[in-house]
Parts: structure tokens; sequence; C-alpha cells
């Protein structure tokens, strides 16, 4: 018996050694098939992370068909492993095109509010909230840390987003479009973005981006597509004067970090891609992005942030299937 409270007491210590009132652990993964196993939870959950974020691709349902979607998104949330994780973890989430309801979809979709709705039951949003009402997912949450906070800023890359243009020679999918009239998030959610980072007081400052931001040479889906809007965004994160800013960012079926100086600051700024979470880019070869820090991941992963409030430091980590470790990068601030 003696045992048995020694051995209680030590698990205790060590649990409440993980929540420490200098410390935040952010977990973030996106492109999980709602037909294929999800090997990861295991592994996130050994970090024991105070937050999820889902960075877009919760489900594959490209569908006008919203009884599908829901049937998609049932499949996944009475999910055995998944209900264990979402019965102990926070979450977050965004959406990208696969769960939005159409391969690169943006302005133009159709079902687009239907499936708003979806999105939300699927995250048990509150039926009163303010999210059921706005054209839009984006929103934002702070977190307490101690005597300070990490806000978290979840952009919608998909409900007022322009047509992309496609490349005309066929080497690529998309291009860089001149037309400076497109947008990749609207005026409104512009705005709204704009007022969150000049009015945060958050030591940290997390923006979730279901496409790429800095990476824009793939040819893909990336903010890199819309160049105006990259520079709008740069601008902004420079003169809100918000502190700690860093890009989480999916899409891809690979990871990699990414860092870029804003033009006339001392600010460099960092876009953490991870993707995908039960199926990867296995075949990957090679691709250029001069602002890559370390490798690109073609395996199953997901990304560990961890906060560290006294050193105003973050440890960035991409961890596979097992727990294995890809990359560590730390960034001070």
């Amino acid at each position: 018996m003696r045992n048995f409270s020694l051995i209680m007491l030590m698990l205790l210590i060590t649990a409440s050694s993980c929540k420490k009132d200098d410390g935040f652990v952010l977990a973030f993964g996106s492109c999980n098939n709602q037909n294929l196993p999800n090997p990861l939870w295991e592994p996130i959950m050994k970090h024991n992370p105070d937050l999820f974020i889902w960075g877009g691709d919760i489900i594959y349902s490209d569908t006008h068909d919203m009884k599908f979607m829901r049937s998609n998104y049932n499949r996944l949330k009475n999910d055995s492993a998944y209900v264990r994780f979402r019965e102990k973890i926070k979450i977050m989430g965004v959406w990208d095109d696969h769960d939005y309801g159409l391969d690169d979809g943006g302005v133009h979709y159709s079902k687009k509010d239907s499936a708003q709705q979806l999105f939300l039951d699927f995250l048990d949003v509150d039926e009163n909230s303010p999210r059921r009402e706005q054209q839009g997912i984006y929103h934002s949450k702070v977190f307490r840390v101690g005597e300070s906070s990490v806000k978290v800023l979840m952009l919608d890359t998909r409900y007022f987003r322009s047509d992309l243009k496609k490349d005309p020679s066929g080497k690529k999918r998309y291009v860089p479009t001149q037309k400076t009239e497109t947008t990749i998030l609207g005026e409104k959610q512009w705005t709204w973005l704009q007022n969150e980072l000049e009015n945060s007081s958050s030591q940290f400052n997390i923006i979730v981006s279901s496409i790429q931001f800095l990476s824009k040479e793939h040819g893909f889906e990336t903010w890199g597509n819309m160049p105006h809007e990259v520079n709008k965004m740069m601008n902004l994160i420079k003169t809100s004067q918000a502190r700690g800013v860093i890009l989480l960012s999916g899409d891809r079926h690979i990871a990699e970090i990414s860092k870029a100086r804003i033009e006339n600051s001392e600010i460099d700024l960092i876009d953490v891609t991870s993707s995908g979470m039960t199926h990867s880019y296995d075949s990957f070869t090679s691709e250029p992005n001069p602002y890559r820090v370390g490798n690109v991941i073609s395996e199953k992963n997901f990304g560990i942030l961890y906060f560290n409030i006294k050193k105003n430091q973050i440890t960035i980590e991409i961890r596979g299937e097992e727990n294995i470790l890809f990359e560590r990068y730390k960034a001070n601030y």
C-alpha cells in the first residue's frame, strides 16, 4: 500500500510538471482522410498538448451533397481513437479545400454556407456562437499562461478567396496573378485580422493558414499566387507590432519549416507546415523553397510547438509515427 501511494505521488508530480506556468504546448496537423487509419493520435497525446489545431482537410469530402459530407464528418467524429483523443485534448480548427467541399475551391463554391455549419457542428461550436452567423470560419482565442498569454488566430483561406490563375504553359497548376483586386481573405476578414493583431497584448500570436504562406515556388495553392496579399500580411505583421508572430500551415502532404525576414524590419517570420496525418507525399523528390530551414518530411507527421514564456522562445518539432523526431528548430523572440 505504501509503494502504491508513493507511485501515485510520483505520477501526480510528473503530471503537474507538464503544465508549468511558463509553458504552453500546441500540436497541429492536417490532411486526414476519414477512411484511412490515423496512427498519430497516440504519439500526439504523449506530448500532453494544451491545444490541438486542425490545419485543414479534416476530412476528404469533395461534394455538393451535404448529407454525404455530414456522414464523413460523423465517421471521423465517431472513430474510437479520435473519440479518446478529443476527450482529453482541447481542439480548434480551420478548413481547407477537401473539408470545404471543393478541390482548390474558393469564393464560388455554392454550398459553402451549408458546409460551414457542418464544419462547426464537427467542432461542437455552440449554436449561439457568432461563427454560426458570420460568413467564413475565422476566429481567435486567447490562452492564459501564467501572467502571459498565447493568442491563436484561425484564418479562412476558402470562403472569400478569388479564383486562381492557371499556368498557361501547363508546367505548374497555378502561377502568380498581377490582378491586385483578387483576395485570399476578403475585406471583412482582413479588417478583423488587423484589429486582432493591433489590439493583441499576447506574448505570442499564432496565425493558422490552411495553405502555405512562405513557400511559393511549387505551383500549387499558396499565398504566393497572390503576391499583393503576401505583402499585405507582411506589412500588417510589421506595423501592428504584435509580438511573437508565427504561421502554421498544412495542405501539402509534406512538412517543412520556412523563415523569411520581413522587409525593413528585424522580424523573422516563420511558417511551419505539417501535413499529412493519414497519407503523405511519399514519392516526393525535391522542390525549390529559398526560405526552407532544415529538411522536407514526406512521411506522415504532426507538428508540436513548445512555448517557453520566460525565455520568450518556441521550440518547433516535426514528429511522425512512433513519435519519431524528424526536425527540431528553436525560435527566439
